[in-house]
């Protein structure tokens, strides 16, 4: 059988969309438990600061942006240049908040797991929904 460059541009592209993670995909239950490690500093149930800003809400919401907080520099920079809290950018600051946002006040040093940030964020767009 004699693949067209066509069907081949595609098998290609659905190997690459199947290989991406797919982070809504977590147990947002799950999430709530991984959550409470973060609930010292953050409130995802509810529009209310702590230490840290609330993250009810937050996917979707530029960096640095919420008006009741008062953010890092560094934080402030990161919306300023187009930083969004998206699914994947999320994953990466609760990965390594240092390197995604260098210079940001938050002291966690992040998790490691993949299904635990995944799970986090599942319960993040569960507790934007209530």
């Amino acid at each position: 059988m004699r693949l067209t460059a066509l069907a081949v541009r595609i098998l290609l592209a659905a190997s690459f969309v199947e290989a991406a993670p797919a982070f809504s995909a977590g147990d947002a239950d799950a999430g709530k438990k991984i959550f409470t490690r973060c609930m010292v500093c953050h409130e995802a149930a509810a529009d209310t600061n702590k230490i840290g800003p609330s993250l009810h809400g937050v996917i979707g919401r530029k960096a640095g942006s919420l008006p009741s907080f008062n953010y890092s520099d560094a934080m402030k920079k990161a919306g300023a240049g187009g930083l969004v809290w998206d699914e994947a950018n999320i994953a990466a600051y609760i990965k390594a908040p240092k390197v995604k946002v260098p210079g940001n006040k938050m002291p966690f040093a992040g998790l490691q797991s993949d299904t635990d940030i995944a799970n986090v964020i599942a319960y993040l767009e569960a507790a934007a929904k209530q």
